[in-house]
């Protein structure tokens, strides 16, 4: 068996290839879930990282493939993202995994990486190699999806006295850059569990370079927020479809800032939201997104909103 590291970018061939491990091992681990298209995987092998640098591995001919993310901001240096780590149904048990798993683990030694985390589908193989390893569960969470086609058209909720709906397709303008990254800061309040993650301060330049990202991988992003005549950005929420042409989308983060909860912001923003994408991709079928199991009242508001639970899963992390 070889293993061996990609050249960045990887070609038209290797892209193929992880393309097709990918698609092979989701219709066996999770046929439930739509398969990665070429445009999404494409643009996550191709395009450099807002946070860091990749490394990419791949183990006879292609029948396995691997991704780390090795974090660049100083708070994260210490570790590092398994992003992949499949095998073709038909090429395991042969020690592939494993083997990939050890190129990973002499890179982040290399890198003077102390810990690794990866997002884990629990109940499957994922869990029962990540366990084989070292990881342990740091961070229990579930994926929820929405159905579109069949949740009723629920008119938008009339927003709270004192505030306004807007939406920004793609980058969101220079003078709303500002207030919207401090409103990502509220973030830090989520619930992390033991994950070994610092939070990176949010500027109007990160929050441009992670939505220029998605753009350049060939998606779309969508972000809708409730705001004051202050020109404060009290809630807001983002949708991406990865690939534009697919029938899903994901849910990124949704928030409400400390000061102005208990309104019912988060709800109106996650309708108008819907609203919107319901007129703009006729193709969109499912909306997903994860939410921690202990933030109980982003479970209770995606409940109203038609989410359901699909799979239980959980962010897994190794000391090394």
């Amino acid at each position: 068996m070889t293993v061996r590291a990609l050249s960045l970018p990887p070609t038209d061939t290797e892209v193929d290839a992880w393309t097709a491990v990918l698609v092979a091992a989701q219709a066996v681990d999770l046929p439930q879930v739509p398969p990665p298209a070429r445009t999404e995987v494409a643009g996550r092998l191709c395009v450099t990282p807002a946070r860091g640098s990749a490394a990419l591995w791949a183990a006879d001919g292609g029948a396995g493939v691997a991704a780390l993310l090795l974090f660049s901001d100083e708070a994260n240096a210490h570790t590092a993202f398994l992003d992949v780590l499949a095998v073709r149904p038909d090429a395991r048990r042969r020690g592939l995994g494993r083997a990939l798993w050890e190129q990973v683990r002499a890179e982040l030694l290399a890198q003077g990486r102390t810990s690794v985390l990866t997002l884990v589908d629990l109940g499957g193989p994922g869990q029962l190699f990540a366990q084989s390893l070292g990881f342990e569960n740091a961070l229990p969470m579930a994926w929820y999806e929405q159905d579109v086609t069949r949740q009723r058209a629920e008119a938008p909720a009339p927003v709270a006295p004192g505030y306004e709906l807007r939406a920004w397709h793609g980058p969101v303008p220079d003078d709303w850059a500002g207030p919207l990254a401090t409103a990502h800061g509220a973030m830090e309040d989520a619930p992390m569990g033991d994950v070994d993650e610092k939070a990176e301060t949010w500027t109007p330049q990160r929050l441009h370079a992670a939505h220029q990202l998605i753009l350049d991988r060939g998606g779309e992003i969508t972000t809708v927020a409730a705001v004051t005549a202050q020109g404060e950005v009290a809630a807001y929420t983002e949708l991406v479809l990865p690939d534009p042409a697919g029938p899903r989308a994901l849910q990124y983060d949704t928030v409400v800032a400390p000061a102005h909860r208990g309104q019912g912001l988060g709800r109106s923003v996650k309708l108008h939201m819907l609203e919107r994408a319901r007129g703009r991709y006729p193709g969109l079928r499912r909306i997903a997104t994860t939410v921690a199991d202990e933030n109980t009242a982003m479970r209770a508001v995606n409940e109203r909103l038609g989410y359901r639970l699909d799979r239980p899963a959980a962010y897994f992390q190794l000391s090394l």
